[in-house]
């Protein structure tokens, strides 16, 4: 069974830093690219950012770009996600996914398991 579990979250001042953390389980982890997503209150799911099987290769998005990074241990079967300079906007339910081939096709279409979420307040 397919397994996706994150951790890490939680309130965070701006300006602050977190380190998401998806614990990857039933599948050769080293094998597939994988995503984080977020969804805002009200609003609709943002890609943020993704790396290839390997994690020699990462994409960002444009409102995550410098502030996020993104890497993965693929000897402990788990995906992180750096997040640095933390603004208001950047509140929401993160959630990591694993996508169906080791490169990642930039469509969500291609994502077949994802993980519950885990929260992020940035506020003072």
């Amino acid at each position: 069974e397919v397994q996706l579990v994150e951790s890490g979250g939680g309130l965070v001042q701006p300006g602050g830093s977190l380190r998401l953390s998806c614990a990857a389980s039933g599948f050769i982890f080293s094998t597939y690219a994988m995503s984080w997503v977020r969804q805002a209150p009200g609003k609709g799911l943002e890609w943020v950012s993704a790396i290839n099987s390997g994690g020699g290769s990462t994409i960002y998005a444009d409102s995550v770009k410098g502030r996020f990074t993104i890497s993965r241990d693929n000897a402990k079967n788990t995906l992180y996600l750096q997040m640095n300079s933390l603004k208001p906007e950047d509140t929401a339910v993160y959630s990591c996914r694993k996508h169906r081939y080791p490169y990642y096709t930039r469509s969500h279409l291609n994502d077949d398991y994802w993980g519950q979420g885990t929260q992020i307040t940035v506020s003072s």
